[in-house]
């Protein structure tokens, strides 16, 4: 019998994008308050903060400067709306933010004010300016410089010691993490000395030599006396102190049971050997099964030895990569690609190095520094739920790392969802809230009654990424475990269950599309396509982001009968309007048609703005015979507050499906907005760097069977069928 023809990925379609003109713009509405009722409002808050700040000592104070907490209204939170010129009037430096909620008392939205998510702004200045200052405020009047700007703030406070202190249940109460905040583009040698000697007079020993400094903030380890972490929060330039946490990732392989299932592996290489993928994890065991697949193994901190269990679950995560869930009862499947190990994580843990943890993000830095990978895998992190209001040094430096959009990095979301709920304690963990990596959870099984594993941390997010775990994988559970290669010391099965093992999973499907398809799908195209193939199966977006993942790579890259998956990838210019139209076979369509899109971007990101944290948003609309409408539910007439909300412009992964009649399509496309801020503000288009992109568009069309090859016969001469570079056969099983 003749099999028929599998369809595959419609590719090139950026080259049927364009550049439009922009939409013309709404003048602004007049200011909420005059100037005089602005100045009545601030003026006795200027005054107390001034007062407040001439009894700080100048211990506290390095060279007079000070930091500062200025609240925006929250109806002029916009990027266009960022209050430059009043700054620049007070004399001070916007050197970061955090989201809060105020009620204000009036609003430009219609009904009475409620509470609404809003900016705090933390600036530094000196003392003695903002006294001067206050002092002008009274005779402020229309004409004064920064005068158009002092309706957008609410209000101004000094910063208690107390807000920058974090709760944390690390059993070793005497390490600690300090954030400090510098002002960018000034040096920061005088507020670092001041930090150290001011530590040092109360006791804490600091450790610069293995501080981290992202962007214009400084994330420096100390130890000390835990009583006396208050008087160490009232230096200025403090943004946030912990108690150190400690590492997970390795309990749920201590307690696994082995089983005595020999397992016969492959005997085939890899099906590409030029594809880049590392693993970072805590070594392997000296005598170990996988070496056929093991391109390079290597120590970042050759003076350690292997920490406990940690061989174990490096070799594990190593296997749930090669090859998946192992079914014993089945012939092992053939690795995709070889695999470099890196131990980055060595027997100083458990208390036995208090910086361990810092340690540890060196040698990750390292790694990423060297730009050998495409793939990368971490199953390994803080043991501290993600919070709101503060970015972490593993995230920030991570995110950093991957805003060029070319690596493609797996972090296992954390295996706390059992933990309290009301406390949220059970959300992801640090760095899974990075936006440009991929958090990933557990499904309890690998079956189609799947959930999500109830050990997998939950979600939301922090905002602007509020979507996460992104993606979920099997990870094994007690009544369907996650099958692993052990070496005791010939290869057997050993069950295990926990994010450790979903993420490389989800991570060899990844690499699996990129060693059957080629390189001319980018790292950010396979993130759309496995975000585009998602399914949630009905459960709650916080328990399993955008979906699991289909266990068979065919799903990801196959054109099945009525389907047509069209791709496109490229790179988006700052505010710039890039049309994307959807192409259509020239007959006409009948029965329904479900549009399911997908768009994935890079982002530069400001780490000390965690209320902005992205410096990149795209807003997305959709156009069907010359008439807009939403799509990705970004509502164009929304607040920035409320566009924030529901994490709508400034997230770095935006999906969605509608369901349109065939017949009614008419020239229909999407239009791309890509718009720049920098701290906050708005940023002029030429001073900001264009972003990669990847879009994915599924049409499905059951009525409509040749759909495919018709979209490609309509297009010739521009599209092009994306098709395998090896043979998969049997032998290949996906």
């Amino acid at each position: 019998m003749k099999m028929s023809k599998k369809n595959y990925l419609i590719g090139k379609a950026e080259e049927l994008t364009s550049l439009t003109p922009p939409p013309k713009m709404n003048p602004p509405s007049g200011n909420l308050y005059t100037v005089q009722e602005s100045v009545q409002r601030l003026l006795p808050q200027f005054e107390e903060v001034s007062k407040q700040l001439q009894e700080l000592t100048d211990d506290i104070c390095p060279k007079d400067f000070t930091v500062t907490k200025l609240t925006l209204h929250p109806s002029y939170i916009a990027k266009g709306h960022f209050p430059k010129r009043f700054l620049r009037e007070m004399g001070v430096h916007s050197i970061g933010s955090k989201s809060t909620e105020i009620t204000p008392d009036r609003w430009t939205r219609k009904g009475e004010p409620e509470q609404s998510p809003t900016t705090s702004l933390f600036v530094a200045g000196k003392r003695q300016q903002l006294a001067d200052f206050s002092k002008q405020l009274s005779s402020f009047s229309e004409s004064t410089p920064g005068a158009d700007d002092i309706h957008k703030i609410w209000s101004i406070e000094s910063i208690s010691p107390e807000s920058k202190l974090k709760q944390g249940d690390s059993k070793d109460s005497s390490a600690f993490e300090v954030g400090i905040q510098l002002i960018q583009g000034g040096p920061a040698d005088f507020i670092k000395n001041s930090f150290l000697q001011y530590a040092q007079r109360l006791g804490f020993e600091a450790n610069p030599d293995i501080s981290f400094e992202i962007s214009n903030l400084w994330f420096v380890p100390v130890t000390g006396d835990q009583s006396k972490l208050f008087e160490l929060a009232k230096h200025s330039f403090i943004r946030v102190v912990r108690p150190m946490p400690q590492l997970r990732g390795l309990p749920s392989i201590s307690r696994s049971i082995q089983v005595g299932n020999r397992c016969e592996l492959p005997k085939e290489p890899p099906v590409s050997d030029d594809v880049r993928v590392a693993i970072l994890d805590a070594g392997l065991p000296n005598l170990h099964s996988l070496k056929p697949w093991i391109r390079d193994f290597k120590l970042s901190d050759t003076s350690a030895n292997d920490c406990t269990d940690g061989p174990i679950h490096g070799e594990g995560v190593t296997s749930a990569f090669l090859f998946g869930p192992i079914k014993p009862s089945q012939a092992i499947p053939r690795p995709f690609a070889y695999v470099d190990h890196h131990r980055i994580l060595d027997n100083n843990i458990h208390h036995e190095d208090p910086f361990e943890l810092y340690r540890t993000l060196g040698h990750i830095e390292d790694i990423l520094l060297s730009r050998q990978y495409e793939f990368i895998n971490i199953s390994l992190g803080p043991d501290l739920p993600i919070e709101d209001d503060e970015i972490h040094a593993w995230t920030s430096l991570i995110d950093s790392y991957l805003a060029d959009g070319e690596t493609f990095l797996t972090i296992a979301a954390g295996n706390n969802g059992e933990a309290d709920h009301q406390l949220q304690l059970n959300r992801i963990q640090v760095p899974s809230d990075c936006v440009n990596a991929i958090a990933v959870g557990s499904a309890n099984s690998a079956q189609n009654s799947w959930s999500r594993a109830s050990y997998s941390a939950v979600g939301p997010g922090r905002a602007p990424g509020r979507v996460k775990p992104d993606l979920l994988a099997f990870g094994g559970s007690h009544d369907e475990y996650f099958h692993v290669v052990n070496s005791n010391p010939i290869p057997q099965l050993m069950p295990v269950q926990g994010t450790s093992f979903s993420a490389p999973y989800l991570l060899r499907k990844a690499v699996g599309i990129r060693s059957l398809m080629g390189h001319s799908i980018s790292p950010l195209a396979i993130k759309a396509l496995l975000v585009n193939a998602a399914q949630t199966n009905g459960h709650d977006q916080k328990e399993v982001g955008w979906g699991k993942v289909p266990d068979d790579i065919s799903h990801l890259i196959e054109s099945p009968t009525g389907v047509a998956r069209i791709l496109y990838q490229g790179e988006l210019l700052p505010g710039k309007y890039l049309r994307v139209p959807l192409p259509l076979p020239d007959s006409e369509i009948t029965g329904n048609v479900k549009i399911r899109a997908t768009c994935c971007f890079s982002t530069p990101v400001d780490p000390q703005d965690s209320s902005m944290y992205t410096k990149a948003g795209v807003e997305i609309s959709w156009s069907n015979s010359g008439k807009k409408e939403s799509f990705f539910q970004q509502v164009k007439k929304a607040t920035e507050a409320e566009l924030r909300r529901d994490a709508a412009k400034w997230e770095s992964v935006l999906h969605a499906e509608k369901t349109k009649r065939g017949n009614k399509l008419d020239d229909p496309y999407f239009e791309l907005h890509y718009m720049a801020r920098e701290g906050g503000g708005a940023i002029d288009g030429s001073k900001a760097s264009s972003i990669k992109y990847a879009f994915v568009v599924t049409i499905e069309s059951p009525k409509y069977g040749e759909i495919f090859t018709d979209i490609l016969s309509a297009y010739s001469g521009i599209l092009t069928e994306i098709q395998p570079r090896v043979s998969i056969s049997n032998q290949v099983r996906i």
